[in-house]
């Protein structure tokens, strides 16, 4: 029987579940929070660096504690030698983000600490795995292409160190600067699908690494991770400004969407977009290349008026509009933009792995355990009778 009339498919579209003193994001007033200081303030002061630690230990470090955590960080960045051999004998076409998953389980059997259930042994582990991220992907990408992966650059924070083990060339300061950014922008946002899965392996008192290959499993799926994906098609798609007229008629005519606009939580322009934004025009404007930031300009313009006009409501930018053009610009591959995310992302997962299973020092045993409505009336109102299979 196939009766959808009574399903619950909430989503848990706001459903709160549990309280949390990382992040906050107010949809209304277009504010996101990281451990009580704007994303926008973090961004333009701050390095990724430096939000990995507040994220991890709840403030800002100092400048001696910077240096050291930023050394401490760049120290175990390399791979295991088993890992990248196994790396080398897997098919070229596999998606980077199954790569990404794969590598975190293998990744959990050389951590020494893995049986240690101690805090500190969990911030420990949460600094390995948001070294490593950047390597794994960039040692797949070279992998893949008949390269040899790259041995990281200790001198080099983790921005610059992920460019430069990507394409082999140590970036200039400004690109490693907007990078960054990238970095700090996508670094956290309260329960998306992905932290959820990652809290709620977690609560089972499973190891960092399979929470966190859970949630880059969840991460790899098209209505999360990849947005920034289906904003570069669609840029490559409409190809000029003069095209942009038909483009957003054909698309609302259509039942279509403009990739890049709207967002389930908020309700103004998302703040990360308009820091991105400019980024986008400089890097155009270093590569000769202005068209892909002048085509998504004229599309936020005109997609905005031609959603208000037949929709009667607005419609915002989020932060995957402009992170598009801006990696694109980066020379970094379409294919990698949801592993990017992911690196800068495994900080903000670390930290709620970390908040879920400790309160304090002290072990915090929660097991998420949500109930459904059975809806499954397969006999009417009465248990199914057993029919034995040679009266089938």
């Amino acid at each position: 029987m196939d009766d959808t009339a009574n399903i619950l498919n909430t989503g848990l579209r706001g459903v709160t579940i549990a309280s949390s003193r990382i992040s906050d994001v107010d949809g209304t007033a277009g504010k996101l929070i990281y451990r009580g200081y704007l994303v926008k303030d973090l961004a333009e002061n701050a390095s990724f660096e430096e939000v990995v630690y507040l994220l991890l230990y709840e403030k800002l470090p100092d400048q001696i504690e910077l240096e050291n955590f930023k050394e401490r960080l760049a120290g175990k960045r390399s791979l295991p030698a088993d890992i990248v051999t196994a790396l080398g004998v897997l098919s070229k076409a596999a998606s980077p983000m199954d790569i990404l998953q794969a590598a975190v389980s293998m990744l959990a059997a050389y951590d020494f600490e893995i049986r240690d259930r101690s805090r500190e042994a969990a911030l420990r582990m949460a600094m390995r795995l948001t070294a490593k991220f950047a390597t794994i992907v960039a040692a797949w990408d070279r992998i893949r292409n008949g390269e040899k992966p790259l041995d990281p650059k200790p001198e080099l924070g983790h921005a610059a160190n992920f460019l430069y083990m990507l394409s082999g060339t140590v970036p200039d300061p400004e690109v490693a600067r907007f990078f960054d950014v990238g970095l700090v922008l996508h670094a956290e946002h309260s329960f998306n699908a992905s932290t959820f899965a990652a809290r709620e392996v977690a609560s089972t008192r499973a190891h960092i690494y399979a929470a966190i290959g859970a949630a880059v499993g969840s991460l790899s799926g098209e209505l999360h991770g990849g947005a920034n994906v289906r904003v570069m098609e669609m840029l490559k798609e409409i190809d000029s400004p003069d095209a942009i007229d038909a483009y957003v008629d054909n698309i609302l005519s259509t039942g279509g969407k403009i990739f890049g606009l709207g967002h389930a939580v908020y309700k103004i322009d998302d703040p990360r977009a308009l820091i991105l934004a400019p980024m986008s025009r400089i890097m155009g404007e270093r590569t000769g290349n202005t068209k892909w930031y002048q085509i998504s300009k004229i599309l936020e313009e005109k997609g905005k008026a031609a959603f208000k006009r037949q929709k009667g409501t607005d419609i915002f930018v989020n932060i995957d509009f402009y992170s598009a053009s801006l990696y694109h610009c980066m020379g970094i591959p379409l294919d990698l933009f949801t592993p990017v995310f992911a690196i800068s992302r495994v900080a903000g997962w670390t930290a709620h792995v970390i908040e879920e299973q400790f309160a304090g020092a002290a072990p915090k045993p929660v097991l998420y355990r949500p109930e459904s409505e059975y809806v499954g009336d397969y006999c009417g109102p009465e248990e199914c009778p057993f029919i034995p299979i040679n009266k089938r």
